[in-house]
C-alpha cells in the first residue's frame, strides 16, 4: 500500500464547513460522573462534544459514556488504543457500539494495527472517526531522543501521520506546533485536532508544546481540545463562549 490518500477512511467529516461550536471540545479531565455532569451543565449550549479520558473512564466506566451520547451530547473517547491489531479491532468495535463520535489511538502501535482498526470502524452501522495519535503534547525532542526515536517531535509526527492516513484513519492528535506542516502534508479533508490549547493568558500547565485557539485553527486545526481553562473558570459557559470567539477568529485569520 502507498502513503498517499486513502478514500475509504474511518469516517468523512467536511472539515471547512465546521462552525466554531463544532470545533471545540471539552475535556472532561475529571474523577468523577458527578463531576462530569457539574461540568458539562455548567457549559449548557456553549459545546456539544466532550473528551472522555482514561481518568473518567476508568472510574465510571461506559455507562456515562452512554449518558452523554444519549443527551445528545457527542462523545471523544479518547482512550489512545494500542495494542495487537485483533485486540484494537474488538475496542474499536466496543466503542462504536457505545455511540462515540470520535476515538484515538496511537500511530505507533503500527500498520496492522490502524487498519484492523479502520475496517472494524467500517463494518459498524455508525463508524466513529479514529483519530491517530502521533506524539503526546507533553512530549519534547529530549524525550523522544531518550525512547529511541531518532529526529525531532516534528519528523516524527509527520512520518506517523502518514501512516495513519495511509491506514485509512480519519485524522490524527497533534500539537499546536504541528498544524500547519501537518496540514500542507495532509491536505484540507483530514482532522487535526489539537490538544495544548490555552486561551491567552492561562498557564501551559502540563503541556509541553502550546497554542491559543485561535493561532491552532488558523494554523490549520480542524478541532481544539481545552480542559482545564473551562474547568477551572468561575463561570465554564462564559469561558467556553470565549473560546469559542477565539475559534471565530483564527477562522477569520485563515481564510485571508
Amino acid at each position: 500500500m502507498t502513503d498517499g490518500p486513502n478514500p475509504r477512511r474511518s469516517a468523512e467529516v467536511r472539515v471547512d464547513e465546521l462552525a466554531p461550536a463544532e470545533r471545540l471540545i471539552v475535556a472532561l479531565d475529571v474523577p468523577s460522573a458527578a463531576e462530569a455532569r457539574r461540568v458539562v451543565a455548567a457549559v449548557g449550549e456553549a459545546a456539544t462534544t466532550y473528551k472522555v479520558g482514561k481518568e473518567l473512564f476508568t472510574a465510571e466506566g461506559p455507562d456515562l459514556v452512554r449518558e452523554l451520547v444519549n443527551s445528545g451530547r457527542r462523545v471523544f473517547l479518547d482512550l489512545k488504543f494500542h495494542d495487537i491489531p485483533n485486540t484494537v479491532a474488538g475496542a474499536v468495535r466496543s466503542a462504536a457500539g457505545l455511540g462515540v463520535s470520535m476515538l484515538t489511538l496511537h500511530a505507533a502501535g503500527g500498520r496492522g494495527m490502524l487498519e484492523a482498526a479502520v475496517e472494524a470502524a467500517r463494518g459498524m452501522a455508525k463508524p466513529p472517526l479514529l483519530l491517530a495519535v502521533t506524539v503526546l503534547t507533553s512530549l519534547r525532542d529530549a524525550d523522544l531522543r531518550e525512547t529511541g526515536v531518532a529526529g525531532d517531535a516534528q519528523k516524527q509526527v509527520l512520518r506517523l501521520a502518514r501512516l495513519a492516513r495511509a491506514a485509512g484513519c480519519g485524522g490524527v492528535v497533534a500539537s499546536p506546533l504541528e498544524i500547519a506542516e501537518l496540514r500542507r502534508e495532509l491536505g484540507p479533508g483530514m482532522v487535526i485536532v489539537t490538544p495544548g490549547v490555552r486561551p491567552a493568558g492561562s498557564a501551559a500547565g502540563d503541556q509541553g508544546r502550546v497554542a491559543t485557539p485561535a493561532e491552532a485553527v488558523a494554523a490549520g486545526a480542524s478541532h481544539v481540545v481545552v480542559g482545564r481553562p473551562i474547568l477551572e473558570a468561575a463561570d465554564p459557559n462564559l469561558a467556553a463562549r470565549e473560546i469559542l470567539q477565539e475559534i471565530a477568529s483564527g477562522l477569520a485569520q485563515r481564510r485571508h
